[in-house]
Formats: structure tokens, C-alpha cells, sequence
């Protein structure tokens, strides 16, 4: 395994400034206690980080303008790559004849506003792009949670107020992209009927998660339903739960979901009554068209370059690593054709594969964590299939206060959401959510890899 030390991030000195105050304080409060206390974090429960990462005022509106040109370049894929057909670029990243039904026919009902979380690592030198989530089926919607229960402890409130610093309220954001989207079915005589929903299947896994976002839409004057496909009925067309008709649904599934006929077979009747008007469907099916790592190999490809303007390139080249669909061919990251398998053996240490659409890490393999044999094996099961491979980015050592008075190392992976900046303030800045690991080496920074949670203040 490559155990290469990253360069400390130089680019704010707020992490450090914190640790200092932190130690200064000699506080003995647990600045995690709040959040340990928080029923609605109760899954991240001893996975807190003992302290926020922080950004400056200047980087955050920088990451969000170039990931919403990075959102504007992801949705003109169609027209600029494939003459406008949205079944060609359905099946070009992976997806199968049911699955491209459903989601070519998403796009014919209502609109589609920007809404998702890219993930990020930052090398020292700025962020890049690893994945980029278009969809409503967002977690980490209780991040400004984390900020409220983190300003519990005093030396974090204190060291706040003096910087000016602020974090947006991510679910707000995500309450207000859901009015634009849906407007036409939002009763304005009464608070709209909101249902949080996902598969029948996947419903006992992440029920309980949906029926909290439920239950926190109160806050914003919306009666929320946590529910699955399976418990819909459609008198009159209509989705109703439990007697209660529905005004807007918010989708939890995913195009990996539609390929099971009876999920999809549940979908049928939500998308005839999207596109009849009698509910609103948030986000549109289509969105995960654009939010999949296909289509940002597809922006990496030197073969659609000539596609955008210097701008558009300068964005993708500041930050997007070389991403390429597995084929027999491709281009290497200085342009030259090369047999793509051969390469990607040769530097095994510096490639990660990643499926196209899967998501929460699943099906992720970075080369660096197993053997030659291995790594060859899922290659070969990789050519010419829903796969990419992507350059390894190395995220740069913050500085954290460690809760006891000192400082350590983590290696972050941001997560950033992006709205739609007409509708959001600060360029469509929607807050971020940080895992963090203290293994430099570590194949992806996630929970499911061991990383804990924490949340981000900006400002300054």
C-alpha cells in the first residue's frame, strides 16, 4: 500500500487558529456532547468529529461556481454529444432497457432545478472532483444540525462569532429547490402534503433516516410522510398515503433500484400521475442522467474537448481528475492513445474503479489497496461495462483540534451540496458535510470505510 504523507493545506488558517483557541480555552467540555445528545444524529453516534473543518469566504463561492459550471456542462451532455437524445446517453453510462425507459420518460413531465452533493478531496494545491450526486436522494440532510449542536460547546461559539463565520441551512436549501421544482402542485391555501420515499425493499434499511427528514419538513410548514412505494394507493391518480393525498413526492431511489421489475413496476403509476400533474416529483427521474460518474468520463474524454469554450475546459482541467470509461483504448492524461487495461496495470497505485452508477461507495475498488491479481481480475470483468477509471487524487493533511488540547492530521472528504444560485444565496453554496479519516492511504474516505462526520463553517 502507497503510505505517502500528503503536504499539509496551507490554503486557510482557520483549522490551526481553531486548534490554538481550543487549547488556549482549556476547556474540559466533550465539544461533541450536543451531538452525541441529538436524537436526529443518532446514527452518526461516536462517529463525530471533535471539530468543524472551516472555509474560507473566498474558496466557497470558487468550489461552488465551478461545480455549478460543472452541473450546466453535465446537463448539455445530450445536445453537445449526442444530437439531443437523451436515450443515447442513458445507455452510454450503463443504464439497461428498463431503467432508460423510466428515466428518458422522467424527463418529459415538469422541470428540473440544480440540486446535489459533490464529493470532493482538496490536494493542497485546490479541490477536485471525484463524484458528483445530482438527484434529491441526498444524505447528510441533518448537516446544519451538526453545526447547531457543535456551537453548543463554548470555545467553538466563541472562536464563530469572532470570525463572523456562518453555515447555510442544507435542508432549507433543499425545502426551497423542492417549492421551485414542484411550484405548480405547492397549494398555497394550505401546507403541502410531502412524502419521503424509497423502495419497498430498501424501505427497512433507510425508513427510519426518511421518516426523520419527514418529520423535520414541520419546521418549514410542510406535513411530511416517511414512506415506501408499496404503500401508495392512486384513487383518482392521485398518490395517497394512509388516507393522506400527497401534493409533492421526495424520490429516495435510485436508477440501481429501477432495475428490479418490481421497483420499477411501483414507479409506474408515480410517473403517470407526475405526468398528469396530480403530484409533484422531486428530483425528476432524469437528474441521475447527469449525476454518475459516466458522464463525468465523459467530460474528462479529450475526445469531447473541442465540445467547450476555454472556460468550460479551464474548470474541467482545475477540477476534474482524469476520468476514462474502461475500453480497450483511451487516451492517457497527456492525451496520448494508449491500450487503456495496460496502463491501468501498469499504475495500479495511482487508478481507482469505480462503477458508473452505483453509489455509496459501492463496488469503488482503489488499486492501491489490493494485489496485482486482483486488480487484474476486475479489470478484465470491467472492459466495456458500466465502469470508469479515475486518476488517484491524494487528499492534503487539515489541521484538527483533537479535543484534548493538541492538533492531528485528517484527511477529509467534502462534501459539498450545490443549489440553484437563483434560488440560494453565495453562488448556490447549500453547506458541507465532511467525512474525515486519520489513514492517509485509505481507498475512499467514507463511513463505510471508517471515516467520521462532522460539519463545515465558512466565512472569514
Amino acid at each position: 500500500m502507497t503510505t505517502t504523507r500528503p503536504p499539509a493545506v496551507s490554503r486557510s488558517p482557520l483549522g490551526r487558529a481553531y486548534a490554538e483557541h481550543v487549547a488556549r480555552s482549556a476547556s474540559t467540555d466533550d465539544p461533541t456532547a450536543a451531538a452525541l445528545d441529538s436524537v436526529i444524529l443518532e446514527p452518526y453516534r461516536e462517529r463525530f468529529m471533535s471539530a468543524p473543518a472551516f472555509l474560507a469566504e473566498s474558496e466557497c463561492r470558487a468550489v461552488a461556481r465551478d461545480l455549478r459550471t460543472v452541473y450546466d456542462l453535465l446537463r448539455a451532455l445530450p445536445e453537445r454529444v449526442f444530437d439531443g437524445d437523451l436515450t443515447a446517453l442513458a445507455e452510454a453510462v450503463g443504464m439497461d432497457p428498463r431503467q432508460t425507459a423510466l428515466i428518458t420518460r422522467g424527463a418529459r413531465a415538469g422541470s428540473l432545478v440544480p440540486l446535489g452533493r459533490a464529493d470532493l478531496y482538496h490536494d493542497g494545491a485546490g479541490f477536485r472532483l471525484l463524484e458528483f450526486n445530482l438527484t434529491s436522494a441526498l444524505g447528510g440532510f441533518e448537516s446544519a444540525d451538526i453545526n447547531r449542536a457543535m456551537l453548543a460547546y463554548p470555545p467553538l461559539r466563541e472562536f464563530v462569532d469572532r470570525h463572523g463565520l456562518r453555515y447555510p441551512d442544507t435542508l432549507g436549501c433543499i425545502v426551497r429547490m423542492m417549492y421551485a421544482e414542484c411550484a405548480p402542485m405547492v397549494p398555497t391555501d394550505r401546507p403541502p402534503v410531502v412524502a419521503v420515499v424509497d423502495t419497498t425493499e430498501n424501505y427497512p434499511i433507510v425508513g427510519g433516516r426518511l421518516e426523520v427528514f419527514a418529520e423535520l419538513l414541520a419546521g418549514y410548514g410542510i406535513e411530511g410522510i416517511g414512506c415506501h412505494l408499496g404503500q401508495f394507493t392512486y384513487p383518482q391518480g392521485r398518490p395517497t398515503v394512509a388516507g393522506r393525498a400527497v401534493d409533492v413526492v421526495v424520490r429516495y431511489f435510485l436508477p440501481e433500484d429501477l432495475a428490479d421489475p418490481v421497483a420499477a413496476a411501483q414507479v409506474e403509476p408515480l410517473l403517470v400521475a407526475a405526468e398528469q400533474e396530480k403530484v409533484g416529483l422531486f428530483s425528476r427521474l432524469d437528474a441521475e442522467l447527469y449525476g454518475n460518474k459516466g458522464t463525468l468520463a465523459m467530460l474528462s474524454d479529450d475526445r469531447h474537448r473541442h465540445l467547450f469554450d476555454a472556460d468550460e475546459l479551464a474548470c474541467v482541467d482545475r477540477l476534474l481528475p482524469w476520468t476514462r470509461h474502461v475500453r480497450p483504448r483511451g487516451t492517457d492524461p497527456e492525451g496520448a492513445e494508449v491500450d487503456l487495461l495496460a496502463y491501468a496495470r501498469a499504475r495500479q497505485d495511482e487508478l481507482i474503479l469505480k462503477p458508473t452508477l452505483l453509489h455509496g461507495g459501492n463496488g469503488v475498488l482503489a488499486g492501491w489497496t489490493v494485489g496485482g491479481d486482483e486488480w487484474q481480475a476486475r479489470l478484465d470483468a470491467a472492459l466495456d461495462g458500466p465502469y470508469v477509471l479515475q486518476r488517484r487524487v491524494r487528499p492534503a493533511a487539515e489541521p484538527f483540534a483533537d479535543g484534548v488540547g493538541g492538533v492531528r492530521d485528517l484527511y477529509l472528504n467534502w462534501g459539498v451540496y450545490l443549489a440553484d444560485r437563483d434560488v440560494v444565496d453565495e453562488d448556490g453554496y447549500a453547506g458541507c458535510l465532511v467525512r474525515g479519516s486519520t489513514d492517509p492511504g485509505v481507498g475512499v474516505v467514507s463511513m463505510a470505510g471508517g471515516a467520521k462526520i462532522g460539519c463545515t463553517f465558512h466565512g472569514g
